[in-house]
């Protein structure tokens, strides 16, 4: 049977079909007109899986007596499309995490593969920084860890990183010598810099200084970046209601991921400033009169209370099904009701039914199931990370950097020592904790091959579900690598245009917000450097159309795949 649909201005003849696979509604929404979008909120729960959500706004038996334990966000997903099958980037660290959120793009165009990697063409630092990378000549050899944490600021035992960004612990270009800051390094501009340009008010929220490289290249993205240091010493919060004094008094030196309580302390921080931006203020309060067209900002605490344990105490999971310890549960509900605050400011400022909220993780964590997690060496010291046995077999200085959570990447002094350097580890697989290797054609599928392109990896390793590289007891999961646990993270576009909630069950990647966002802006997805690099699609399952059937008026779901997020 031929149906006629209006789209673009244009009478159309399309055959009547049943919905994708991928797509299951319970009833179909209107298509959301973009020149009803003035305001995008993005709001990362960083390690927030497909399963947590699916667990928290279902109900599971156990917890809450088996009622739904995230409201808010639940209420939310009665008026949006859920996405499933939801993959972030590979690797699952933060930075390539958020950016591919933020650029549409994955590293293999935006350039950066992890907070702390290696590129073989810069200069190193002025200074020897905190952490170790060591200072060097410039004009001079090339070839530095690039150190993009908490160590980069004057003083990353203060909130306020003791002013910014010292420039002196960034790598240098060699040809100038000068200071390559975050926000040159990545590669691409973000949706922040499309979105500042058009004339739009942006504003973001995240853990570093160092997410200076939200602003994108060339710069000056966000107008307004609050970033307070997640990694320096806990201490009392006047401003934020129970944290002065703090709920759970910190031993010296403490940083705020040290505790399942204080971590919710320092995300109110950052809650207060989208607050005020919805309240049409800047991050610290004052007066600004306009709201951000784009806004949001990242919760630490859901990712704390899957990874940490605290005086013997861990969070994390109590089964395979992502049961929450109570330690984790209280995470996912502070979480929730924050977010039951940002929606109650929308709807008391005016502008709820013109914002598309969108809830994502730059990661998962891995493992789930508690039962998997084996951490090398420290619950086995006959146990080494792949970087030890490299060296072991070529020398204590044949590996000039590896980044190892649940994954190993590693980049070589010497290039040509890259087969010799796999032949040791697969005749140690045991001792690392077997899994996957990725390099030589194996890694350029991937991948820039890294003799051309200066930042890619020499060697992957993504070992068996579980394993983490730590010295120490006190987490029991990470991300970074390229597991379902790692990957598969939440996902939920919502809007109250949205009559009807959406399940989208096929395959769709965190890459695809990006564009997602710009066309809710009628803003051209390929202003994105990486878009158009990449050709990264908008998401799906927004074009669903109520077909009545003369006659007999049955409802049935018609599916068109349109090339953007709006229909006309």
């Amino acid at each position: 049977m031929t149906i006629k649909l209006r789209i673009a201005g244009l009478v159309l003849p399309f055959l009547l079909s049943i919905a994708p696979s991928g797509l299951t509604a319970q009833a179909v929404n209107p298509v959301l007109p973009g020149s009803n979008v003035k305001h995008v909120m993005l709001i990362s729960i960083d390690g927030m899986h497909a399963l947590d959500f699916a667990n928290c706004a279902q109900g599971i038996a156990g917890v809450n007596n088996g009622k739904p334990y995230c409201p808010s966000l639940a209420q939310l997903q009665a008026n949006g499309v859920n996405y499933t099958a939801a993959s972030t980037t590979k690797p699952s660290d933060s930075f390539p995490g958020l950016l591919s959120e933020l650029t549409g793009g994955t590293p293999r165009t935006v350039g950066v593969y992890y907070d702390v990697s290696y590129d073989r063409s810069l200069a190193p630092p002025a200074v020897t920084t905190p952490y170790g990378v060591p200072s060097g000549p410039c004009p001079g050899p090339v070839g530095t860890i690039v150190e993009l944490d908490e160590s980069i600021t004057y003083d990353y035992t203060k909130l306020n990183g003791g002013g910014g960004i010292n420039p002196n612990y960034l790598p240098r270009d060699p040809k100038t010598c000068m200071p390559i800051y975050p926000h040159s390094y990545v590669r691409v501009n973000t949706i922040f810099d499309v979105i500042h340009s058009s004339g739009g008010y942006t504003a973001w929220s995240d853990k570093h200084f160092a997410y200076d490289i939200v602003n994108g290249n060339p710069g000056g993205g966000v107008d307004d970046l609050y970033t307070p240091e997640v990694n320096s010493y806990a201490v009392p919060l006047p401003s934020v209601t129970g944290c002065n004094p703090l709920p759970d008094p910190p031993p010296s030196g403490n940083d705020w991921t040290q505790s399942f309580q204080n971590i919710q302390c320092y995300d109110s921080l950052k809650v207060m400033a989208v607050l005020n931006w919805i309240g049409g203020m800047t991050s610290s309060g004052q007066p600004k009169g306009s709201v951000p067209a784009i806004l949001g900002m990242n919760f630490q605490a859901v990712s704390v209370g899957q990874k940490l344990v605290e005086n013997g105490v861990p969070g994390g999971y109590t089964d395979a099904g992502g049961t929450p310890t109570p330690q984790l549960l209280s995470e996912i509900q502070f979480v929730d009701t924050s977010i039951g605050k940002f929606v109650a400011a929308l709807k008391s400022a005016g502008s709820y039914n013109s914002t598309l909220i969108i809830i994502t993780a730059k990661h998962g964590q891995s493992p789930i199931d508690p039962k998997r997690t084996f951490r090398i060496p420290a619950d086995d010291p006959s146990t080494n990370p792949p970087s030890v046995i490299i060296q072991n077999a070529l020398g204590a200085s044949s590996v000039v950097n590896a980044d190892e959570d649940d994954v190993s990447m590693i980049w070589l002094a010497d290039q040509t020592k890259t087969v010799a350097a796999v032949q040791a580890l697969e005749a140690n697989e045991s001792e690392y904790g077997a899994g996957e290797i990725f390099y030589g054609n194996s890694l350029k599928l991937l991948y820039p091959d890294p003799l051309v392109d200066p930042r890619t990896p020499d060697i992957i390793v993504a070992p068996n579900v579980g394993v983490v590289y730590t010295g120490g007891h006190k987490k029991i999961s990470e991300h970074g690598g390229r597991a379902q646990d790692d990957t598969n993270v939440m996902l939920l576009v919502s809007n109250p245009a949205f009559t009807t909630p959406v399940t989208y069950n096929s395959p769709v990647f965190t890459t695809q917000i990006a564009p997602t966002i710009l066309e809710a802006f009628m803003l051209g997805p390929n202003n994105l450097d990486s878009v158009r690099w990449e050709g990264t699609q908008p998401l799906p399952g927004f074009d669903i159309f109520s077909i009545a059937i003369p006659g007999g008026q049955i409802p049935y779901n018609f599916y068109y795949p349109c090339s953007g997020m709006f229909c006309y």
